[in-house]
């Protein structure tokens, strides 16, 4: 923080704020509320002291033990809700959408890293609307099938890049992740290196959104007067009016791909294309369209390889899974082709897998928060207008009371019946299963083309290769730690381990290769 920033917390502007907070926090008082159960809170600070800023889904899910489904948090002044399980977070999120659909103010992450221009994180508005209807047209359920082509494509060479080098497992899964939206958001030809620098990139504006989200990250946040401090004086402006330039650059570079293709008249079947076609229907700006595929490609790299790496680690831990599914595959598939979306009606248990590693690693253990727009009751609590709504996508998605005792292991066969034939789903779950995709009117728009993807790719790599636990120098086998996972404060994906992949029989590798080229 610069000096000027300093000297403002320190003297006069400190002042200021602590006092607007003791008049927040007396009226509240006077108010007489009653809140949600929660821990108890100090004066002014609240709960400020008492939580994390890593691992917060397992703190949350530990209090809800002591407070119910339902707690709140006071966090210097601002009230927080946690939502911990399904049926409060479907009573609120989804039932009562038209109050529970707004975001908190980010004014670090959308109003200067993005300009205001980063969908997900506006404010329910004309802008959300708009960005939203376009982005729902090309990934919907009917519009999901015509990027299938690169999805099959990306499997087979995802395959190829595993038995080649398996090593590098958790660099082959960005990539293909990687390779896989730059296709289908922009037209792309493949990315062959995982040290592609596009790759770099996107993780590299992901990673600084997120951490300028942190919770604590920015005084701003908390002391919102301080926006208006002149950037020269605020080193944290200055940055993040920067890195919104830097980055309108890039995903503008992006577009003009098949805006290129576009105006040769070849246009490249893609979600841009789309959006840059149907610009004046849905009322979006060159800008705009830009953020939104931007958005678009570096949310799915994150969280799509996220899920695969849990994926992997399940593999390794749970070894009669993948010879359960690898059965099912080759009595569907066989050995002289590769597996494609056509089989997936008859690989239940397959399917099933897609659904238990989202529920088992979800990537984002925390869904990005909401906001209530007027004061609301719920079960004789009050939820006042302007709280911030957090869920806990880790408790629901472990809550025994849905999944049964057995919540830490990766079972698919929970979300089939006896005959492992029919899908059993649980309610409010939006038919997934789980509720990492979130909830209500901002649920990810992009969850069927996940889901595809999910799909296509493990059925190659369980159909292609072994994975087991790699052995020591000791000859003992070397056993991933479920817990064992980076957290960056959204995004949590399994730290890179090592484990033995082989392919399964002589000549699989040219099988996948030839798929991996048409």
């Amino acid at each position: 923080m610069d000096s000027f920033t300093s000297i403002l917390q320190k003297y006069g502007l400190h002042l200021l704020c602590v006092g607007a907070l003791v008049v927040v926090w007396a009226t509240r008082k006077a108010r007489g509320l009653r809140l949600p159960p929660g821990p108890p809170k100090l004066p002014i600070i609240g709960n400020l002291l008492d939580l994390k800023t890593t691992e917060s889904f397992l703190q949350f899910t530990e209090l809800s033990k002591k407070y119910g489904p339902i707690f709140s948090l006071d966090l210097l002044g601002q009230t927080v809700i946690v939502l911990n399980n399904h049926k409060v977070a479907g009573d609120l999120l989804d039932r009562r959408s038209n109050l529970y659909s707004c975001r908190p103010r980010f004014i670090v992450v959308f109003e200067y890293l993005s300009n205001s221009l980063l969908f997900s994180g506006a404010p329910y508005g004309d802008y959300w609307r708009r960005a939203r209807k376009a982005a729902h047209e090309s990934l919907s359920v009917r519009a999901a099938p015509y990027v299938q082509p690169y999805q099959e494509r990306e499997a087979a060479t995802l395959a190829v890049t595993m038995i080649d080098d398996p090593d590098k497992w958790d660099a082959h899964l960005k990539r293909s992740s990687a390779s896989t939206i730059l296709s289908v958001v922009y037209g792309f030809p493949p990315i062959k290196r995982s040290e592609d620098p596009l790759i770099a990139r996107i993780m590299e504006h992901m990673q600084r959104n997120v951490a300028a989200g942190t919770t604590g990250a920015n005084l701003v946040e908390v002391f919102p007067i301080l926006k208006y401090v002149p950037s020269w004086m605020a080193k944290w402006k200055r940055d993040a009016m920067r890195y919104y330039q830097e980055d309108t650059k890039f995903f503008e570079e992006l577009l003009s791909y098949p805006q290129k293709a576009l105006d040769d008249g070849d246009p490249t079947p893609c979600f841009s294309t789309t959006w840059i076609q149907n610009a004046d229907k849905n009322g979006l700006n060159p800008k705009e369209i830009a953020w939104l595929s931007g958005q678009m490609f570096g949310a799915g790299v994150e969280t799509t390889s996220a899920t695969l790496c849990g994926f992997m680690v399940a593999m390794v831990m749970f070894p009669d899974v993948l010879r359960k599914a690898q059965e099912e595959v080759d009595r569907v598939v066989g050995r002289g082709r590769v597996p494609s979306f056509e089989d997936s009606k008859k690989m239940p248990f397959v399917r099933a897998m897609v659904r238990e590693a989202l529920r088992w690693w979800p990537p984002g253990p925390i869904g990005v928060p909401h906001r209530v727009t007027q004061d609301d009751v719920y079960e004789g609590y009050t939820i006042p207008k302007g709280s911030t709504i957090i869920y806990n996508v880790w408790a629901m998605n472990r809550d025994p009371e849905v999944y049964g005792p057995d919540v830490d292991d990766f079972r698919p066969e929970r979300f089939l019946d006896e005959s492992g034939q029919n899908e059993v789903i649980p309610p409010d779950t939006h038919q997934q299963g789980h509720v990492t995709y979130g909830f209500g009117r901002r649920a990810c728009v992009g969850l069927n083309v996940a889901n595809q993807a999910l799909f296509i790719d493990i059925a190659f790599m369980v159909w292609a290769v072994n994975i087991r636990a790699a052995k020591g120098p000791d000859g003992k086998l070397m056993m991933p730690k479920r817990t064992d996972w980076v957290d960056d404060g959204l995004v949590v994906r399994p730290r890179p381990f090592k484990c033995e992949i082989t392919p399964r029989y002589p000549n699989v590798r040219e099988i996948v290769e030839a798929a991996a080229s048409q």
